[in-house]
C-alpha cells in the first residue's frame, strides 16, 4: 500500500510514517498501536490513519452517513462503545470501525465482533489493563561515556543515523584516537584499518559494529524496556488473567525486566554496587580515614613521656616545627599503628579488598602530622575503581540488553495483543449491558424485535421494548410524547451499529445491506424559501438515484404550511416508492398525506390505549397498517366518556 494513497497522509505524515519497520503492513492491518509508535504521530492520528488506509484496502469511498443527524447517531453509537474500553488506545482504536456499505469490510467487522462476544470480560482483566499502555520509543537516550570514530565521511553519515545515543567523532589517525580516548572511557574505531594500533585508553576496533547495535548502544535496549516495563509486565497479567497465550514466557520477560532499574541500568549485582559505592564514596573515605590517624596521634602524643610536656609538644608539632624527626625519634611506633589504622579503615569501608595495595598507599609511611592523603594516589585509585565500575556496567548491560533485545518484538506483540483484546472486551461489555446480538445482514427493509435504544434519557433497564418492521415506504403516526421520534432513532441506531459490523440492542434483527443512511431530523420552525429549496434538492437527489438507502425522516412538515407539505410529502414518498430506497416518514399529517398519495403508502401508528391521571398510557411498538389517533381526540374521548354531554361527542365525531 502507498503512504500518500491513504486519506490523511501527506508527505510529512508518510515520511514519519517509514521510520517504522513496516509502516505498510501495519497500515494494511490497520494496526493503531504501531503506527503511533511513529514520531509525533498520536493515537488520535493514528486512528484516523488507520480509518483511512481501512477504507482504501476495501475500497469504501463513499459515506453511508449522508446527514448531520446520521453522523450524530454514529457519533452516540461510538461513545456507547468506548464508555465500556479501560484503555485509551482501546477508545481511540473503536474510532477505527465505521459504517460501511463494503460487503468484504462487513465480514470484517462481524469477524471481529462475533470473536469478540466469545470473550469474558472479567474484572481481573480489566484490573491489568488498566496499567497498559502502547509502547514508546525513547527518544532522549544519550550516551557521553562512549564514542564511535571513524576516518570516512561515508562512514560518519552513517553512524550518526544509527547511533543518535552516540556522539560520532571524525579522525585521521591513532593521535586523533588517543586524544579521544583521554576524554572518552570508551572509543569504539569503526574503520577496519585501525586494527592492530595500539593507543592508551579502552579503544576497540569494531568495523562490524552497525551489525551488532546492542554491543555498541545496549543502553538502547535497557531504555526501552525501563520506560515500558510497566505496561509490559501489566500485559503479561493481562494473559495470564485472560487465559489466553502469550507470545513469549512471561518468567522470562519478569526475570529480565527484575534486574533492570528505572534508570534503565542493572539492578542487584552486588560488585557493580561495591565498585558504584567505592567511587561515589572515596573522598569521604578518605577524609574519614585520615581523620582517624589523626586523632590516634593526637591522643598519643598528649600521652607521651618525654623531655617536655606533652601539651607543649604537641604545640610544637602543630607549628610544624621539628615534625618529622620529632615523629620519627619518639613515636614511629604510634604513627606506625595510625596509618595502619587509616589504611585499614579505607580499604574495610569501602570494601577494596581487591585494591588493597593501592589504597593502602594513599596514607605515605614517612612521618608527618597532621597526616595528610597523597592525592595523586587517591587519583590514581578512583580511575581505576572507575575503569572497573564501567566495564563491569558495560557487560552487565550488554549481557541484560542482548537478553531484553531478543524479547523486543514479542513483547511488542504482548502488549498490542492486550490492547487489541481491551477493544474486543469493550464490544462484549457493550452487547452484555445493552443486551445485544449481531445482526442478521440480507433481505429487504428493516425489521427488529424487542429492541431497546440505550439513547433514551431513561435507565436502560426502564425502557420498553419495541418491535417494528418495514420495507419499502411507510408512514409513522402517533400521539405527541408517544415514541415516534424515539422509534426512529431506534431504527437508525440500529442501521449505524449493524453497518459498523457491531451488535445492537434487540433480541432479533435483520437489516437489508444498505449504501447509506439519511435521517431528516424535526425542523425548528418553518425553513426560510432558500433552506426549503436546499431540502428540496436533497429529496430530489435520493428519489432519482439507483442506491440503496435507509431514508428516516421526522416531522417534515413543519418546513413550510400543513396545506403544502402533506403535498410534498406525497411526492416525495411518491418517488422513494419507485427507488431501491426504504423510508420511514413520522409524521401528524399521516392521514391528509396518505390521502394525497398515488400509491397505497403504509401507514403504521404508535397507540395510546387511552389517558391516566392526565398522563399518556402507549403501545411503544407501531401497529401495522393502523393510523394512530392524536392527543387531542384522546382527550376529547375521555370528555365524552366522563361528562356524557352531547357537545364532547359532536367534537369527537368531527375526527371521523
Amino acid at each position: 500500500m502507498e503512504l500518500e494513497s491513504v486519506p490523511g497522509v501527506g508527505a510529512k505524515t508518510a515520511a514519519r510514517l517509514r521510520e517504522l519497520d513496516d509502516a505498510e503492513a501495519a497500515l494494511e492491518r490497520g494496526d493503531v498501536a504501531a503506527i503511533a509508535r511513529a514520531p509525533q504521530v498520536s493515537e488520535g492520528q493514528a486512528a484516523r490513519i488507520a480509518r483511512g488506509a481501512i477504507r482504501a484496502r476495501h475500497g469504501d469511498a463513499d459515506d453511508f452517513l449522508a446527514t448531520d443527524r446520521a453522523r450524530e447517531l454514529y457519533d452516540d453509537a461510538l461513545a456507547l462503545l468506548q464508555a465500556e474500553t479501560v484503555t485509551d488506545y482501546a477508545a481511540k482504536r473503536l474510532e477505527t470501525f465505521y459504517p460501511s456499505a463494503s460487503e468484504s469490510r462487513l465480514a470484517e467487522t462481524r469477524e471481529f465482533t462475533n470473536r469478540a462476544l466469545a470473550r469474558d470480560p472479567t474484572p481481573e482483566v480489566a484490573d491489568a489493563l488498566a496499567d497498559v499502555t502502547p509502547l514508546a520509543e525513547p527518544r532522549d537516550v544519550r550516551v557521553r561515556d562512549r564514542c564511535l570514530a571513524t576516518s570516512d565521511a561515508e562512514t560518519y553519515s552513517r553512524a550518526s543515523d544509527a547511533f543518535p545515543e552516540l556522539s560520532v567523532e571524525l579522525v585521521d589517525d591513532a593521535r586523533d584516537l588517543a586524544e579521544l580516548a583521554r576524554g572518552y572511557a570508551t572509543v569504539i574505531a569503526l574503520d577496519e584499518s585501525f586494527a592492530g594500533i595500539e593507543v592508551e585508553g579502552d579503544v576497540r576496533v569494531e568495523p562490524d559494529a552497525f551489525d551488532d547495535p546492542v554491543s555498541v548502544v545496549p543502553e538502547r535496549a535497557l531504555a526501552f524496556f525501563a520506560r515500558n516495563r510497566d505496561s509490559v509486565r501489566a500485559a503479561a497479567r493481562v494473559h495470564d488473567a485472560a487465559g489466553i497465550d502469550a507470545p513469549l514466557d512471561t518468567d522470562t520477560v519478569e526475570d529480565a525486566l527484575s534486574r533492570l532499574t528505572e534508570e534503565g541500568t542493572v539492578a542487584d549485582d552486588d560488585e557493580l554496587d561495591r565498585l558504584s559505592v567505592a567511587v561515589d564514596d572515596l573522598d569521604a573515605a578518605v577524609s574519614m580515614a585520615e581523620n582517624t590517624a589523626n586523632d590516634r596521634l593526637r591522643e598519643a602524643i598528649e600521652e607521651r613521656d618525654v623531655t617536655i610536656e606533652g601539651g607543649d609538644l604537641l604545640s610544637l608539632v602543630e607549628r610544624g616545627a621539628g615534625v618529622d624527626s620529632l615523629l620519627d625519634r619518639e613515636l614511629a611506633d604510634e604513627y606506625s599503628d595510625a596509618i595502619e589504622a587509616a589504611r585499614d579503615q579505607l580499604v574495610e569501608t569501602l570494601s577494596l579488598s581487591d585494591h588493597a595495595a593501592r589504597a593502602r598507599t594513599a596514607f605515605p609511611d614517612d612521618p608527618t602530622f597532621p597526616v595528610e592523603h597523597d592525592e595523586r594516589v587517591v587519583s590514581k585509585l578512583r580511575e581505576e575503581l572507575t575503569a572497573e565500575r564501567d566495564r563491569r556496567a558495560t557487560r552487565l548491560k550488554q549481557e541484560l540488553a542482548e537478553q531484553l533485545a531478543d524479547l523486543r518484538e514479542p513483547a511488542a506483540d504482548l502488549v498490542d495483543a492486550a490492547l487489541e483484546l481491551d477493544v474486543e472486551l469493550a464490544v462484549a461489555r457493550f452487547a452484555d449491558r445493552y443486551d445485544c446480538i449481531v445482526a442478521e445482514m440480507g433481505g429487504s427493509g428493516v425489521a427488529i424485535e424487542g429492541g431497546r435504544s440505550p439513547l433514551l434519557d431513561v435507565a436502560f433497564e426502564d425502557v420498553e421494548p419495541v418491535d417494528y418492521a418495514v420495507g419499502g415506504v411507510a408512514l409513522l403516526s402517533g400521539v405527541n410524547s408517544g415514541g415516534k421520534t424515539s422509534t426512529l432513532d431506534l431504527v437508525g441506531l440500529v442501521a449505524v451499529l449493524a453497518h459498523m459490523g457491531m451488535p445492537v440492542p434487540a433480541d432479533e434483527v435483520r437489516i437489508e445491506q444498505f449504501e447509506a443512511l439519511h435521517y431528516q431530523a424535526k425542523s425548528q420552525g418553518t425553513l426560510d424559501a432558500g433552506a426549503f429549496e436546499s431540502t428540496l434538492r436533497e429529496f430530489g437527489d435520493l428519489a432519482t438515484g439507483d442506491a440503496t438507502r435507509l431514508v428516516l425522516v421526522d416531522e417534515l412538515e413543519s418546513i413550510t404550511e400543513p396545506g403544502a407539505s402533506a403535498l410534498i410529502i406525497a411526492g416525495i414518498l411518491e418517488a422513494l416508492h419507485e427507488s431501491d430506497s426504504t423510508a420511514v416518514f413520522v409524521s401528524h399529517l399521516a392521514g391528509e398525506i396518505r390521502d394525497a398519495c398515488a400509491f397505497d403508502v403504509q401507514v403504521d401508528g404508535i397507540e395510546a390505549v387511552g389517558l391516566e391521571d392526565g398522563e399518556l398510557r402507549v403501545n411503544r411498538s407501531p401497529v401495522k397498517n393502523k393510523l394512530a389517533r392524536s392527543t387531542p381526540e384522546l382527550i376529547v374521548e375521555k370528555l365524552a366518556e366522563d361528562s356524557g354531554e352531547m357537545f364532547y361527542d359532536d367534537l369527537l365525531d368531527k375526527f371521523e
